[in-house]
């Protein structure tokens, strides 16, 4: 099996991929250990910030020895450079805002999974023909899973996962899936800034637990 084909494959299995940044090193970490903890296997760090670099290569340090199984990707890569960085970093998997298919070509020759943002059928063609297996709805609240419903019978091949405004609630992922999702991005609706600022991680241990069984149930 290919390593893209495993990325895909556990996110699809916890069918969610958690996605934050946080300026603070030891919150990075600490966040990570408590989603790995509830059974995540699947996390997107962002490219937010200046410290973005220095906490991922921690956080990569940290996952090679407390967290087997454990991928960390990087998102908001919107450059070939910033995915060369990346790449050497060790990132497992790649998301983007938008399609890049400078990014596409080093990273599927690299057998690494990128997954651009598109929120168009033309974009979704183009990612298609560069090679792109797994597309990142985005963003989610301004396409809506109506758009999903739209287009699904023309890219059978795909694999699609909104992000931006998907909730926590049962009504809004079920909606997604019954669309036609294998996935959904969940940022700062499981991840707010209030329980990061406090370190709640009991709280997002607990809401995150939540939204796993609950995506068991919908998909059955």
């Amino acid at each position: 099996m290919s390593t893209i084909q495993n990325s895909i494959d556990i996110i699809i299995k916890q069918g969610m991929l958690p996605l934050y940044f946080n300026a603070d090193e030891s919150k990075s970490i600490a966040l990570l250990k408590t989603l790995y903890n509830v059974g995540i296997r699947a996390v997107e760090y962002t490219s937010r910030g200046p410290e973005a670099l220095s906490n991922f290569k921690k956080m990569i340090e940290v996952r090679n020895a407390e967290m087997p199984g454990m991928l960390l990707g990087i998102g908001t890569i919107k450059n070939l450079a910033q995915a060369e960085t990346y790449y050497l970093a060790g990132a497992d998997f790649f998301i983007s805002p938008g399609f890049v298919p400078e990014i596409a070509s080093f990273l599927i020759a690299k057998e690494v999974l990128y997954a651009p943002g598109c929120m168009t059928p033309t974009e979704i063609i183009a990612a298609e023909n560069a090679g792109v297996k797994f597309i990142k709805l985005f963003p989610g609240n301004i396409l809506g899973p109506d758009f999903m419903s739209g287009i699904r019978d023309v890219f059978p091949n795909l694999i699609f996962m909104p992000t931006g405004g998907v909730d926590t609630t049962r009504q809004s992922i079920e909606t997604w899936f019954k669309a036609g999702v294998s996935a959904v991005g969940m940022g700062s609706k499981l991840i707010s800034k209030e329980v990061m600022e406090y370190e709640a991680y009991e709280t997002i241990e607990k809401e995150t637990k939540r939204v796993l069984d609950l995506i068991a149930t919908i998909k059955g």
